[in-house]
């Protein structure tokens, strides 16, 4: 029986709830960081510790990924690693001091590295049984489960300011939406790609790069260059609009603000711009419209040019990283892993340079390195070997 349009909508639903799971999952305890803070009385450096502490540890957790996409398979993987993040959440507010809550948070983010490779590798794998796009629309219920998590956080801290009662709402909210999705996930082992068996059979024992691992590393590159351009935007675009174009202090959070909405805007219709003009163009053109939309609002100055120059990157990155995400998983489980991984490094490491860039010049000269890491991107895209998209109608679309 041929699957129907109601098949894919069901499925699409269940692997966006994974999606929708981990931008919730993540709203939840960042929402509560001020309570953290207050109760084991840590400065700023041991805040931003705790941030960083995540990141490390789904940077670090690289190898391991790759070993268990291939041993269990994306849909155990994620399911097992959404249970890990349920559990994190009791786990913080039993924690009773602060080398305790590293621990927790460093989990965390291991969890967090698993499961971001597993789900994005059931977002390729549900394109390819359909041959429709849904990246895209994915990684919008990301951006929904964070505004949910932070809805919660506000009602239940009106309620009771108590961590414990608070993330045990959220844990059973979560294991429900898991519950939930179990059954509609795809249940295919992730095999290598082909690359990957042509490489694995011609290279065996040999370290020099293969074509394989080549077109990992660029697509692994391209990802750090998106990942560095948004992570950068959302935070220094508000003391960007302060510091260097005179905004009042309520005008400032709208440069999170625009570029937040352009891109879940922009993603939730990226979809059908992909099935008509293919990932490979999408990227190209929506990182190039990201560089020098931000470049010229760098170039004329002031507060609503940045604006601007900041929707150009909200609409422009949309779709970037779910086309990435696609062809590094049609590369097999270690190129998907690697990008993964690159593009965390991305995200810890952008902020950091912006803020060494902008602290020996300016933070105008910050932001266009900002620029130049988007137009980068659209560089990468002309080196990687992209499939050709399937549109709405199943008829492959051009290049």
């Amino acid at each position: 029986m041929l699957p129907t349009l109601g098949d894919f909508r069901r499925d699409q639903l269940a692997t966006a709830a994974l999606f929708l799971f981990l931008g919730f999952q993540y709203a939840t305890w960042a929402s509560r960081l001020p309570a953290l803070k207050s109760r084991f009385d840590l400065g700023e450096t041991q805040l931003g510790l705790l941030l960083m502490i995540c990141g490390v540890g789904a940077a670090v957790a690289f190898p391991l990924i790759a070993h268990l996409m291939r041993r269990l398979g994306s849909r155990r993987l994620a399911l097992w690693s959404a249970l890990g993040l349920v559990a994190v959440l009791p786990a913080l507010s039993a924690a009773g001091s602060y080398p305790l809550v590293l621990l927790v948070i460093f989990v965390d983010g291991v969890a967090v590295g698993c499961l971001n490779v597993a789900m994005n590798a059931q977002g390729a794998a549900l394109e390819s049984r359909y041959g429709r796009a849904a990246m895209a629309q994915l990684h919008a219920s990301f951006s929904g489960g964070s505004l949910g998590g932070a809805l919660l956080a506000s009602g239940m801290n009106a309620v009771t300011h108590s961590l414990t009662a608070h993330f045990t709402v959220a844990a059973v909210l979560s294991v429900l939406l898991l519950a939930g999705a179990r059954t509609r996930l795809s249940a295919d082992d992730p095999a290598p790609g082909p690359e990957e068996r042509k490489a694995a059979e011609g290279k065996k024992g040999s370290r020099v790069l293969t074509g394989a691992s080549r077109t990992a590393l660029v697509l692994g590159c391209a990802m750090v260059f998106g990942t560095v351009t948004e992570g950068a935007m959302n935070d220094w675009s508000a003391l960007y609009l302060t510091e260097e174009t005179g905004a009042s202090g309520q005008l400032a959070p709208l440069g999170i603000a625009v570029v937040s909405v352009m891109m879940v805007l922009a993603r939730l219709v990226g979809d059908g711009w992909r099935a008509r003009w293919g990932d490979a163009r999408m990227v190209r053109v929506g990182s190039t419209v990201a560089g020098t939309g931000l470049a010229l609002a760098l170039l004329t100055g002031g507060t609503w040019p940045a604006l601007i120059g900041f929707a150009c990157v909200g609409l422009g990155m949309a779709t970037v990283t779910p086309c990435l995400y696609v062809a590094a998983a049609a590369q097999g489980p270690n190129a998907l892993s690697l990008v993964a991984a690159m593009g965390t490094t991305g995200l810890l490491a952008g902020p950091a340079l912006i803020g060494f860039v902008a602290g020996y010049t300016d933070l105008t000269v910050g932001m266009a390195v900002v620029a130049a890491s988007a137009v980068l991107v659209a560089v990468c895209a002309r080196w990687i070997s992209w499939k050709d998209q399937v549109s709405e109608a199943g008829v492959p679309s051009g290049k």
